[in-house]
């Protein structure tokens, strides 16, 4: 109804006005706000920085879980007298494995590990042993590390190592780091205003364990195969010189029972150390490990190699040590800082980085901030010229959806992305789609003869179901996005979303009520929604144009086999092209690096070529990219993630030998794994958007309209693909994102036209389907083509202004919106009329003058 109660008009307001507050703190500093003020924060593509994607080595975990266990075996079985032969770990099947001299002695061996296994800490938290013991009659004994172990291992490396990391970013300084787990066994890390990071992957990359051992004295270090219970590691002599030691594999004292490290120099030679300090436990430890072996060397090991081996020369037993080894200031302080944070359980290794410098940060907010208000230029004045008042209306509620989803952002406390302000411009366009069906149906309602606000209530009744179920579809593409993104694109497909679910309600509600307003203020005895006003007031209150003309009998079904023949060959074509010559994959789909550098003076791409090329790394492709200070490199996968960063690390040193100075503005590198999971989950993204498309068309109408549907969104696919194999636009995750949004904008356009049909099927029982299906199209044209035009003039500045970025997203999206406008008429529209043609609809064609004597009024 078109009369608001007081108490839902208060609602309405103070909902508005929520919004203008929540939004307003993000336009003044942190600093200077209250406690409870909440701001978006603007991501690293925005603002600069680097973010990095780590993994955790659960190889490392179990062999190190192995290990423990089987050099605990070893001091057992002897103790109990049990003969065993080849005692090892095996790592590949999670388990230890001997034989036994004596099968008859297999219950003690096997009660020996269960009550060992019960003894080792597991970070399960639980009573349940995570090691399964198992004999077999000849004697051979198994402890297999179970599932569960297996998991609860890996949850707790991967919680143990996200607090190790943040503790040693914290000492670094950084400010406003976010540290998260990702998935099972990967630790997300964003470090803002880091432009380089190499510094930062240095200090996570080390697992800096450090380990007390006694060596062996007996074993002969310069053998090929150490003894059991001991390992051959490297270190320095007190020369310096490359030197091999034989350590006992038993941890005699354990760092993670330090206290505190700090680096220093020593009173006597002025060299740098590290002081440490143990807590009780080490303490005691450490003093009787000490006090019984007086005169023996002592190894200090640390990530697998042993930086000194002193001889005890006296008990020590204040808990206070020193290392000593070929430090600088730099290297001790470093060491310091790991020892503090803890060592981690295990190696992570970066199988992602992506680095923005500031500059192209701010270029980024300068190319985003102009392409919305440019989109929102265009937006407003066709709203407000081709609708008049009701346009206008339509404009101030388009300010209220920005204003409520940057508010909605702010109390998420989300991360408002480059992408994301992609989306805030396409919202432009998707959130006038409601109003444009509003107003075309109050027009078409007044023109068939209604009073005012007779049709003013028709038309927003009518309008509401057919813009539910438009937008929904929408919003499953953002919600397969969402699931399967990573990263920026995450931020994309949340930003439309709430833009569409803010936008259903202004339109709905918030226009509803200004209308009101309006019609109780005026009470005007016909409408502003024909083109018939006085005077410039007058003009801009009503319609000043339309796309096409009101009444249309344009026949699109006589086109419908050529329609369907052109759109097939056109598909066959792209599916083609899409295996060869092929997509081209960015660098989320195969991996590989891509730099961008700017020298101090015009490059010297010869030169830089030259050198990039002589680091063996692979086909190397440097071109000038937009400026001629201005360099790409892009370089192949690697063969893994730890070489993906030597070869980061490489080209930015031999960039710098032939153009000193030169910066480095952005830095992608992707490893084999997780670009293969990036493009696993697009392709999913994809499927599932348009299978969960078709169950719910499904479920909205008949089968007929879902099997047309989704066939044509599949071709629609299908002809995007073939648009970027043509004109080499990237396929990346940023285009999966423009493909989804034309996804959800064909089935949208598609629903507004099965929503006619389907109402016109029950209008008008005797009317052939061929007919029926001509004037459903014509009906809805002018809906259809308005909210094409402003979608496209809300894309346009993207590809415009909106930088390297968003180009190819941009452009595909123009293709995509102008070819589902087109699929609705010639590929939907004639699948519904063949697929029901002897289903819903039996008999011979009405002669033509019947025909047009029947037909409403077309809008």
């Amino acid at each position: 109804m078109m009369f608001f109660a007081r108490w839902k008009t208060a609602a309405i307001l103070a909902v508005c006005l929520l919004g203008a507050l929540v939004c307003v703190p993000n336009f003044f500093p942190k600093s200077a706000l209250p406690g409870w003020a909440r701001q978006f924060s603007l991501g690293l593509d925005l603002r600069g920085g680097s973010y990095l994607l780590l993994e955790v080595d659960m190889n490392a975990v179990v062999r190190e879980r192995l290990e423990g266990l089987a050099d605990g075996a070893r001091t057992r079985l002897r103790q109990q007298n049990i003969g065993y032969v080849n005692l090892a770990a095996e790592p590949a099947q999670r388990r230890i494995a001997f034989r036994l001299r004596d099968p008859s002695q297999a219950a003690v061996a096997t009660g020996q590990l269960r009550e060992l296994a019960n003894q080792i800490p597991t970070g399960i938290g639980t009573a349940t042993p995570d090691i399964d013991v198992a004999a077999a009659p000849d004697g051979t004994v198994t402890a297999t590390l179970t599932e569960a172990g297996l998991r609860a291992k890996a949850s707790g490396a991967v919680e143990q190592s996200i607090e190790i990391v943040r503790r040693r970013i914290d000492e670094t300084g950084v400010a406003e780091a976010l540290i998260a787990r990702q998935g099972q066994n990967r630790i997300l890390v964003q470090l803002p205003g880091v432009e380089d990071p190499n510094r930062i992957k240095d200090l996570l990359g080390k697992t800096a364990r450090m380990t007390f051992h006694l060596l062996d004295e007996t074993a002969n270090p310069a053998a090929t195969t150490p003894p059991p219970g001991v390992m051959f590691l490297t270190g320095e002599s007190r020369t310096g010189q490359p030197e091999r030691y034989a350590v006992r594999r038993r941890v005699e004292v354990d760092g993670a029972n330090l206290t505190d490290a700090r680096a220093g120099q020593d009173n006597r030679n002025a060299e740098w150390v590290v002081n440490f300090t143990f807590d009780s436990i080490g303490t005691r430890r450490f003093a009787d490990v000490t006090r019984a072996n007086v005169g023996r060397p002592f190894a200090i090991v640390l990530d697998d190699k042993v930086i000194t081996a002193p001889n005890i020369r006296e008990p020590i037993t204040g808990g206070r040590g020193q290392i000593s080894g070929s430090f600088n200031a730099k290297s001790a302080n470093e060491l310091a800082v790991l020892l503090r944070a803890g060592a981690l359980p295990a190696p992570l290794t970066v199988v992602e980085e992506r680095s923005v410098g500031p500059e192209l940060g701010a270029d980024a907010i300068r190319a985003g901030v102009l392409a919305l208000a440019a989109g929102a230029l265009f937006v407003f004045l066709y709203m407000g010229l081709a609708y008049g008042l009701f346009g206008w209306l339509a404009d101030i509620a388009l300010l209220i959806n920005i204003m409520l989803m940057l508010a909605a952002l702010s109390l998420l406390e989300a991360t408002l992305t480059l992408p994301g302000i992609a989306g805030i411009v396409l919202t432009l366009g998707t959130a006038l789609d409601a109003n444009i069906l509003i107003n075309e149906r109050i027009r078409e309602e007044y023109k068939n003869g209604r009073p005012a606000l007779s049709a003013l209530e028709a038309g927003f009744t009518k309008a509401s179901g057919t813009i539910m179920d438009s937008n929904l579809t929408n919003l499953i593409a953002m919600a397969c996005l969402y699931g399967f993104g990573s990263g920026t694109v995450k931020g994309f497909a949340v930003t439309v979303a709430i833009g569409t679910v803010v936008q259903m309600w202004t339109a709905t509600t918030l226009v509803r009520l200004m209308v009101s307003w309006w019609y109780r203020a005026k009470r005007p005895k016909e409408l502003p929604v024909l083109e018939n006003g006085r005077g410039l007031l007058g003009r801009l209150a009503r319609p000043m144009f339309r796309l096409v003309p009101d009444v249309t009998h344009i026949p699109f079904m006589k086109g419908a086999r050529a329609g369907l023949m052109v759109s097939a060959v056109l598909s066959t074509l792209s599916l083609i092209g899409a295996f060869y010559p092929g997509l081209e994959k960015g660098i989320d789909f195969k991996g590989g690096i891509t730099m961008e550098v700017r020298t101090p003076e015009a490059a010297n791409l010869a030169a830089l070529r030259a050198k990039v090329a002589g680091l063996g790394l692979g086909d190397v492709g440097l071109q000038e990219f937009g400026a001629p200070d201005t360099v790409l490199v892009r370089l192949p996968v690697q063969g893994d993630e730890a070489g993906t960063q030597t070869a980061v690390n490489a080209v930015r040193a031999a960039v710098e030998q032939v153009a000193p100075g030169t910066r480095v503005l952005r830095v992608e590198a992707v490893g084999n794994r997780v670009s293969d999971e990036l493009f696993i989950g697009g392709l999913l993204a994809l499927g599932l958007s348009l299978l969960a498309m078709l169950l719910y068309i499904w479920f909205r109408f008949e089968w007929q309209f879902a099997i047309a549907a989704i066939v044509t969104l599949i071709l629609d696919t299908t002809k995007t693909v073939g648009f970027m194999v043509l004109f080499g636009v990237e396929f990346n995750l940023t285009t999966v994102a423009a493909i989804l949004t034309v996804i959800g904008f064909s089935a949208n356009d598609k629903v507004v036209v099965f929503d006619r049909m389907r109402e016109n099927l029950r209008k008008y029982k005797q009317m052939p389907l061929r007919q029926l299906v001509d004037q459903s199209i014509n009906e809805t044209l002018n809906r259809s083509l308005g909210t094409s035009m402003t979608l496209l003039l809300s894309a346009v500045p993207l590809a415009l202004f909106g930088g390297d970025t968003l180009s190819g997203f941009a452009w595909v999206m123009l293709f995509g919106i102008v070819v589902s406008a087109s699929s609705s008429v010639f590929i939907a529209a004639p699948i519904v009329l063949f697929t029901g043609q002897n289903r819903m609809r039996r008999g011979e064609p009405t002669p033509p003058a019947a025909a047009k004597a029947g037909a409403p009024i077309g809008v």
